[in-house]
């Protein structure tokens, strides 16, 4: 190795030595620097942390200052008294009699529950174990709203919001009471009282009284005319059909001393309506049972409304209704009444108000007006009490019925079954009419010689159809006594397991509109006896073959059986039922008379009057009618003879 080489490699290694030197000791002074800067942040983090704890601190303190301010605000606006009753432990209470249980919380001194210990909510006949409730404790809700002063402030007192105190249900011979009281300011208090008695009375059945008190209020209350008054509640759905049990779901008022009541309809959406006038009560009214706020001295107002519940939800309505009771600085007590029960007339009928006066609550049962609703609460409905008393299968019942029905109106059949003989009797001549006069332009002459035909023979036009008309209002009135008679409920007969609903013997996979998803047998045999009823009067009047009779008999035997099938098809299977036997009836009436009405005799019969008739001057009338029908004529041949010209 020569000396060049030899400095050269000595030369790189003191050059490689120095360059380890320098780095290592700019690693050592790098450390120190990042060592000095994390001792510098984890000071700054402590002192942030530090300062954080102090914030936070200070705001906690901001905070419950915040607090207290506002809580001593509330405080000094509404009293300590109605503050300790915000945060008050709730309790609950429970009323009972053989009739009815009744639920009471102290949240808002209100009832919560409402059970009725002799009706099922509507299952399976062997699973019928489910009683009604009539009050559901989600929603109902009840609040008295008045004002109180504060200095030159008026407070808003919601009852509903506050906790009442109570020593529990104690028993007072023969009845149950249960205060809850309401500590206003010290010494001032709003006391709910509720009575139920133990003994069963007609007048008193499935009613509560409600007293609301006030007790030393008068130097507080702020300067109101009226007591402002909140009552909402869902009602169930008890029933097996939701579209009829909601079709009799409504709100009902009564004004006082009015005989009638009104209500806002059936509606499957929402109703509203505001009455200025005074309401002696108001009812949240189902197919079978209702809940009826009474005010004994009528409430001021009331603005009523509901909302219809979805299908399938188990509720039908949620109904809601302010109203207001009169105040004045001397009032110390109101006096209402609340009922939880069925609707079953004679029960509603013995309701009396203050004075002991009935307050119509029969007429929450909607049995039709005027007519129909007469003849359902004097002749139907005693006359199916009577029966119920010694029949225990109202099916039996109602067929007792449909028979007593048909004799009562025997004397308007037969004049019907005559008229329609008669016609049969003509039918010959009255073919021969036809034949006579086959032109459209003949029209009002071939009219005029039928009138005198029936004339001749001593036939009304309207001999078959008036007792028919004079026989619907009672038609009428069953049809509006049926769906609602709460007898039938829960009443099976044959393979219906509850004549106030439809029987179904087949569940359709799918839903038929205005027919429905099942088959009721009672509404099926009910249409084919339509049928075959129709048809039978048909043959009896011999009119069947007459010109233009073809369309008519097409609606009335078939078209209109079709269209009651599916009307009916979710109608209350007793119903149907008793329009089943009712058209069997009348066919074997009808075929009876036939047997003892000989056509023979009403021929002579007609000749007979025909002989009177041409010795019968005519009338006034005849001769106004046989003029004007000439006219008519005239008219018409006039008119044919100008469309020649033309």
């Amino acid at each position: 190795m020569d000396k060049k080489t030899i400095l050269g490699v000595v030369l790189m290694s003191v050059i490689f030595i120095g360059y380890m030197v320098f780095n290592s000791r700019q690693q050592a002074e790098y450390q120190q620097y990042m060592e000095q800067v994390q001792a510098q942040e984890q000071a700054l983090a402590a002192e942030q942390q530090a300062e954080g704890a102090a914030a936070a601190e200070l705001s906690d303190s901001l905070k419950q200052v915040a607090a207290d301010l506002a809580a001593q605000r509330e405080k000094d606006i509404f009293g300590e008294s109605l503050i300790a009753a915000k945060s008050g432990a709730e309790q609950t209470f429970t009323m009972a009699n053989d009739l009815i249980t009744v639920d009471f919380s102290t949240r808002g001194g209100m009832m919560t529950k409402a059970v009725l210990a002799d009706y099922t909510k509507y299952a399976p006949k062997d699973e019928r174990n489910e009683l009604v409730s009539i009050l559901d404790p989600e929603s109902a809700m009840f609040d008295v709203e008045f004002y109180v002063k504060n200095g030159l402030n008026n407070v808003k007192v919601n009852t509903s919001e506050y906790v009442f105190a109570s020593e529990g249900v104690r028993r007072e011979a023969d009845r149950q009471v249960l205060d809850m009281r309401l500590e206003v300011a010290p010494g001032a208090y709003i006391v709910y009282e509720y009575v139920l008695y133990n003994e069963q009375n007609p007048s008193r059945d499935y009613l509560i009284d409600f007293n609301v008190k006030l007790e030393n209020l008068s130097p507080i209350m702020a300067q109101q005319s009226t007591l402002g008054m909140m009552w909402s509640n869902r009602t169930y759905q008890n029933e097996r059909s939701y579209k009829t049990e909601n079709m009799y779901t409504t709100l009902s008022y009564r004004l006082p001393d009015e005989e009638d009541v009104e209500d806002l309809g059936m509606s499957e959406e929402s109703k509203s309506k505001q009455v200025q006038s005074e309401v002696n009560w108001v009812a949240f009214r189902q197919q079978f049972f209702s809940q009826v706020f009474i005010a004994h001295n009528n409430f001021a107002y009331a603005d009523m409304g509901f909302t219809t519940e979805e299908k399938g939800s188990g509720f039908l309505k949620h109904y809601t209704s302010r109203m207001g009771v009169n105040y004045t600085p001397q009032t110390t007590e109101y006096n209402f009444s609340i009922y939880c029960g069925p609707n079953k007339y004679p029960i509603l009928q013995d309701v009396v108000g203050a004075d002991g006066n009935g307050i119509a609550m029969e007429r929450l049962i909607p049995l039709g007006g005027w007519l129909v609703g007469w003849f359902n609460r004097w002749v139907v409905i005693p006359v199916f009490d009577f029966l119920s008393k010694y029949i225990a299968n109202f099916g039996i019942i109602i067929l007792i019925l449909t028979v007593l029905v048909k004799l009562v109106i025997l004397p308007l059949t037969y004049k019907s079954y005559l008229s329609s003989a008669k016609m049969r009797v003509i039918k010959p001549e009255m073919d021969a009419l036809n034949a006579k006069y086959p032109r459209q332009e003949d029209a009002m002459k071939k009219q005029q010689e039928m009138m005198n035909l029936y004339k001749k023979a001593g036939i009304s036009p309207m001999g078959g159809c008036l007792p028919m008309l004079i026989q619907l209002p009672l038609l009428w009135a069953l049809f509006r006594f049926f769906p609602v008679s709460i007898e039938l409920r829960g009443q099976s007969f044959l393979w219906a397991d509850d004549l106030s609903s439809y029987d179904s013997i087949l569940q359709l996979p799918f839903s038929i509109p205005w027919y429905g998803d099942h088959v009721s047998l009672f509404a099926l045999l009910m249409c084919v006896a339509m049928v075959g009823f129709s048809y039978f009067t048909y043959q009896q009047q011999g009119t069947a073959n007459q010109p233009g009779m073809a369309g008519m008999k097409f609606m009335m035997v078939y078209m209109m059986p079709a269209m009651m099938l599916f009307w009916f098809n979710d109608y209350a299977s007793g119903l149907c039922y008793y329009y089943l036997v009712s058209q069997i009836l009348t066919m074997i009436i009808m075929t009876s008379m036939r047997r003892f009405v000989d056509d023979d005799k009403i021929r002579y019969m007609m000749e007979k009057n025909s002989s009177k008739y041409k010795n019968k001057k005519k009338s006034k009338f005849q001769l106004r009618y046989e003029e004007l029908m000439r006219q008519q004529e005239e008219l018409a041949r006039q008119q044919q003879k100008n469309a020649k010209r033309r």
